[in-house]
């Protein structure tokens, strides 16, 4: 039997399921193919830091409890790679960070927990942005101590975005089936987006961080990417610890994948226009093909932005000095300040090599959360950003708000650091609302997504709206392992390579 990267990449979840019940495909078979995949192709990207020395038997777990009808759930079997800020007992969790190499987690993470009792195959850890791009005010997304750069598979020069740079970059590479990220503002929708995959933020507090590296409880969480969206939401459903159609994330996952619909929904377009043409024309596609499909669109503005951010950024700035170091006190040993954080970069020889720790720098001088004005800097951010969605969505009878996730991938650059020219992910993140992006177009081979967010809780509305709009249009292609924009001379065979590796069974 042979599993190709065809038959694999182009395959839902559901679809493998079947072909497990059928008898042509074992969850051991998946696994070792993704394994061969991370083997052969990653050394080229950078997207994956360890695998599972156990990956191969948690499958082989699986498949018995396939043959003897007692599957755990719909995401029995499959693989799954989660970000190195989640804490995974056997493997190291280092935040990218040199400091955490010596100190592994005592114990799952919550949500590993929950994925471990879905029957999910850990595959391994993922690079990441160190310290969630916290570290940083002119860091390099994809860039970490421990993992080095992570690179973007459509155009190799091109940055992957981040913080959960190496989750997006493997989904879209084909090295997991799903992956697992985590967000304060734009880290799972951003680089999904740059990378041509599905991803949701989720609602927050509907998926658990303990046992997470977070910047601030008030914002983090974790989520799903994947490849399509059904995927994506039978992975919120494990996450969330219920069976699909149980519980508010769950409920989203029966019928994505079979039939939706756009006919009939009202959403207002965040236009965002301006900042980049080639993602004006995408977006000005999504607005013709959703118009077509019977759906009514409406331009908006979102206000408040300006007054959110002024407010966000003390707030965060507070709370990264308690949520982080309360992270730090499970793992005995490790640096348990950010002081303390601070001095081993300034000693150690690869942590500064590339750029600084500015952030670090200035939040040891910012005020904390007892400072008397913080609750009203949390208490605006947080009003004024579900206010902007609350009130969009009254004012035009909205079923959901869309706008262009971000800009296409940069040029990988350390004296520049990122790129980030355009953004929509702040209102959703900052409110706890959840927000789904989802591949809309290209700029020359260069992915473009846009994102669907609406109100509290909407997280089975969104990941419809998103279902709906990847049926009409199809618009994830392969990557194209592309050496630059102007060079195809080192991409041709490297392509060839990247998509037809088989896996000889």
């Amino acid at each position: 039997m042979n599993v190709t990267l065809h038959a694999v990449d182009g395959a839902t979840i559901p679809e493998l399921r079947q072909r497990m019940a059928a008898g042509r495909l074992t969850a051991v078979e998946l696994t070792e193919f993704y394994l061969d995949r991370i083997r052969r192709i990653d050394p080229l990207l950078g997207a994956v830091l360890v695998v599972n020395p156990d990956a191969v038997a948690e499958a082989a777990a699986s498949d018995r409890r396939r043959a003897a009808g007692t599957e755990l759930g719909p995401l029995d079997g499959i693989p799954v790679l989660l970000k190195d800020n989640i804490d995974t007992a056997g493997l190291a969790t280092t935040v990218g960070s040199r400091a955490l190499l010596a100190t592994p987690p005592p114990a799952d993470a919550e949500l590993v927990a929950r994925l471990r009792a879905a029957g999910a195959v850990l595959l391994g850890k993922a690079n990441l942005s160190e310290w969630l791009n916290f570290r940083s005010w002119y860091g390099t997304s994809g860039w970490s101590a421990v993992g080095g750069q992570t690179r973007n598979p459509y155009v190799l020069d091109r940055n992957p975005g981040g913080s959960s740079s190496g989750c997006a970059v493997a989904v879209a590479a084909g090295l997991t089936q799903v992956a697992v990220g985590t967000e304060t503002d734009g880290s799972l929708l951003c680089p999904a987006a740059i990378n041509g995959v599905v991803a949701l933020k989720p609602s927050l507090g509907l998926v658990p961080v303990g046992g997470l590296a977070v910047i601030s409880t008030e914002q983090d969480t974790a989520g799903p990417i994947g490849r399509y969206v059904v995927d994506v939401a039978l992975t919120l459903a494990a996450l969330h610890g219920g069976q699909p159609g149980a519980g508010p994330a769950a409920a989203s996952s029966p019928g994505i994948g079979a039939t939706v619909s756009l006919a009939g929904r009202r959403v207002g377009l965040w236009r965002m226009a301006g900042c980049d043409a080639e993602v004006d024309r995408v977006v000005v596609e999504a607005e013709r093909t959703l118009e077509a499909a019977g759906c009514a669109v409406v331009d908006v503005e979102l206000p408040y932005q300006d007054e959110i951010g002024f407010a966000k950024f003390p707030a965060l700035m507070a709370e990264v000095q308690r949520d982080l170091p309360a992270y730090l006190a499970g793992r005995p040993g490790a640096p348990q300040t950010i002081a303390e954080l601070v001095e081993f970069n300034r000693r150690d020889p690869v942590e500064l090599s590339l750029f600084g720790q500015e952030a670090f720098e200035e939040v040891l001088d910012a005020p904390t959360v007892h400072h008397p004005d913080y609750p009203t800097w949390r208490q605006t951010a947080t009003d004024l950003a579900r206010r902007s969605i609350d009130e969009t969505l009254a004012a035009h009878r909205l079923d959901a708000i869309f706008a262009p996730t971000s800009n296409p991938a940069w040029v990988t650059d350390y004296g520049a650091g990122d790129r980030a020219t355009l953004a929509s992910t702040a209102p959703a993140a900052v409110a706890g609302y959840p927000s789904v992006t989802v591949p809309a177009g290209t700029a020359g081979p260069l992915p473009v997504g846009i994102s669907f967010f609406a109100g509290h809780r909407a997280d089975a509305q969104v990941l419809a709206l998103a279902a709906a709009f990847e049926q009409a249009v199809p618009a994830r292609r392969d990557p194209g392992y592309l050496a630059s924009l102007d060079s195809f001379a080192d991409s041709t065979s490297i392509a060839a390579t990247a998509r037809e590796t088989t896996l000889p069974r």
